[in-house]
């Protein structure tokens, strides 16, 4: 089985509450998606509801891949640049696979699926992505083609004592 993925799905409240139930998931699951377990849907829904609001205003494009049942099974935000000197790339934010479907090489078809995406974009000739370091996430973005180009050391705060380095990747896609 496969995922089949969307991109500007209709933002239904089943939709929503799938997109919130992953990122709930994931984080809960110790995946790196700007949380640190455990978390509630009421601690992530502030930061989804952000998501929304720039996907109203056409700043961000979702996409979700979908399980054979019908369930958010993963998602990116793709977010456009709005600084008339960066329109050329945009980012790509809160990659996530519902930890059941992990394993299964849908975090690279959904690596595959953002980049498509992004080439349909008008203008659109690279992907970036931050990703947190010491978990080996560099590794994995590197195999779906990413090069790191730059790195900031203990920017991110896990926890008091546990710093990681904020890692910046790229994805040229021409």
């Amino acid at each position: 089985m496969s995922l089949t993925f969307t991109l500007d799905p209709a933002l239904t409240p089943d939709l929503r509450d799938g997109v919130l139930d992953l990122w709930t998931d994931v984080s809960n699951a110790g995946g790196s998606v700007g949380f640190v377990p455990p978390v509630t849907r009421e601690d992530i829904r502030p930061e989804l509801v952000k998501h929304m609001v720039a996907m109203a205003e056409g700043r961000t494009r979702l996409l979700v891949g979908w399980d054979g049942s019908g369930r958010v099974a993963a998602t990116a935000f793709l977010t456009l640049n709005t600084h008339r000197l960066m329109t050329h790339w945009l980012w790509l934010y809160t990659v996530m696979v519902h930890p059941r479907h992990q394993g299964r090489g849908y975090g690279r078809d959904l690596m595959a699926a953002a980049a498509d995406a992004a080439r349909g974009l008008d203008g659109i000739e690279a992907i970036r992505l931050t990703c947190r370091g010491g978990l080996g996430l560099e590794r994995f973005y590197e195999s779906c083609g990413y090069k790191e180009v730059g790195r900031v050391p203990g920017a991110i705060r896990v926890a008091p004592g546990d710093d990681r380095d904020d890692v910046f990747m790229l994805l040229p896609l021409t």
